[in-house]
């Protein structure tokens, strides 16, 4: 009986170093930042061109030199699907012109992958009307 318990005992500390985590989330997580994203006109014609301009922001503490790859995502049957990129320094500013082909009531965001330096994040989203 006595070596049931001492085995049940190794078999629960066993289980736990196992479950136990490696690295804390915020150690993983990567720097906040924040992603902030505007649209020069909320409507626009097909073929008609549009300006995004914005910034990449760190909240906190040092940040790299480098640039940082950025998405332009519009949501398409409840999925995000990238439909231009660009890039951008930390404390930077981004812009670039798009343009659509399809008369349609968009959602966009600006959408940054992250890093093992930064954590992922996304602007809001911006809504935009394509008319015919």
């Amino acid at each position: 009986m006595r070596t049931r318990a001492i085995l049940l005992a190794l078999a629960t500390a066993f289980a736990l170093v196992l479950a136990a985590p490696v690295s804390s989330a915020a150690e993983t997580a990567g720097k906040p930042l924040k992603v902030h994203a505007k649209l020069d006109k909320s409507q626009v014609k097909v073929g008609e061109k549009v300006k995004l301009k914005g910034s990449l922001e760190v909240v906190a503490g040092d940040h790299a030199a480098g640039l940082e790859p950025l998405l332009v995502q519009k949501l398409e049957a409840g999925a995000w699907v990238t439909i231009a990129d660009t890039s951008c320094r930390p404390n930077g500013r981004y812009s670039l012109s798009l343009s659509f082909h399809v008369a349609a009531s968009l959602s966009l965001r600006v959408f940054y992958p992250g890093t093992t330096l930064y954590a992922s994040t996304s602007s809001s989203v911006l809504g935009l009307v394509v008319i015919g």
